[in-house]
């Protein structure tokens, strides 16, 4: 599945996918090496401990190289602000509590619920998709239906 991401997300996952590559893959595999040294290897929680690191290092090495082959850049030059699309930031009204709030809309890997980053596969940041300023938005919670009316889209 694509994953919309911003091009500095992008690269800063290239970044780190470079880093594990040419610094952390060889430190680890030096760890191993070094515990191997230190004898039997039935007994030997060092050896066990740099094995785990390992596969834990290749499991994220592999998660980034899918999530980069699959990722799709999104220009916030192009987005058209006439309804919710990834990567716009949304004001929306609580109708019931009238409390509003503005969220971004990005995809899962840059969700931020502190940074005012919501997820478009979220269940906000799905029913919040594709609407308009003006529409009221009837999104399912676990604690029931909330209407949040779109007061104003940007960028």
């Amino acid at each position: 599945m694509s994953e919309y991401v911003t091009k500095e997300t992008f690269e800063k996952m290239r970044e780190e996918l470079q880093q594990m590559k040419t610094v952390d893959r060889p430190a680890a595999s030096r760890a191993i090496a070094e515990a191997r040294e230190k004898g039997d290897l039935k007994e030997n929680a060092e050896y066990d401990a740099a094995k785990e690191a390992q596969g834990m290092l290749e499991a994220r090495i592999k998660q980034l190289e899918g999530f980069i082959s699959n990722a799709k850049i999104v220009d916030p030059s192009s987005i058209d602000t006439s309804r919710v699309a990834v990567l716009t930031k949304v004001t929306i009204t609580n109708l019931a509590n009238k409390k509003t709030i503005t969220y971004q809309i990005v995809g899962e890997k840059e969700a931020d619920l502190k940074s005012g980053k919501i997820s478009a596969s979220s269940p906000i940041g799905k029913g919040l998709l594709g609407k308009s300023k003006g529409e009221i938005a009837d999104i399912q919670a676990p604690t029931g239906l909330i209407k949040f009316q779109i007061e104003n889209i940007s960028i």
